[in-house]
């Protein structure tokens, strides 16, 4: 009973010195995402992100550059914040742009949002957190950001927003699911 416990003490002890004496990096990327899995992660969470923004960003080494166009300012400032606080990320280049202020804008967004997404080959697309169609108005021009499941979803979208009384273009920069 004592050399087993002395055995099962020096194993433990030896394990337990040998994941001390590994690199720190070895250690962090047997269980780690990668780092484009938590910057996505971190910016879906943000609290004020919404269907009427839209984010991305771009991965280089250590720095991440942060990319779109949002209507608060709070949520260009908290997204800059959090992805400076991803462990592995050096650097933040914020390219976010804030979209002006506009209560004219504001009633656009709205109709788009229910001519868009009343549609009932469209509201499937309103299905969770954050809805699939991202609609993006900057003084009455609209842009469609977002994927969808075929071309005819698309073109059905493009048709709604370009439907809206008061919209000025529409730009459709909606993607199409690949289909394996």
């Amino acid at each position: 009973m004592k050399k087993t416990s002395k055995f099962a003490l020096v194993l433990t002890g030896g394990l337990m010195l040998a994941a001390m004496l590994m690199p720190a990096s070895t250690r962090e990327s047997a269980n780690a995402k990668p780092l484009e899995e938590k910057v996505r992660h971190e910016l879906v969470m943000l609290p004020y992100f919404n269907v009427f923004d839209t984010l991305s960003f771009q991965v280089t080494g250590d720095e991440v550059t942060l990319l779109g166009r949002v209507t608060r300012p709070v949520l260009k400032s908290d997204a800059e914040n959090v992805v400076k606080r991803i462990p592995g990320v050096a650097r933040v280049n914020s390219k976010i742009e804030v979209l002006p202020l506009s209560p004219f804008d504001d009633r656009l967004r709205l109709a788009l949002y229910r001519s868009i997404y009343s549609q009932p080959a469209l509201n499937r697309y309103a299905l969770g957190a954050i809805p699939g169609i991202h609609i993006i108005v900057n003084n009455g021009n609209v842009t469609l950001e977002g994927m969808v499941g075929n071309e005819m979803d698309k073109n059905i979208a493009y048709l709604r927003a370009n439907g809206v009384h008061g919209v000025f273009s529409v730009i459709n920069n909606l993607m199409v699911e690949a289909h394996k």
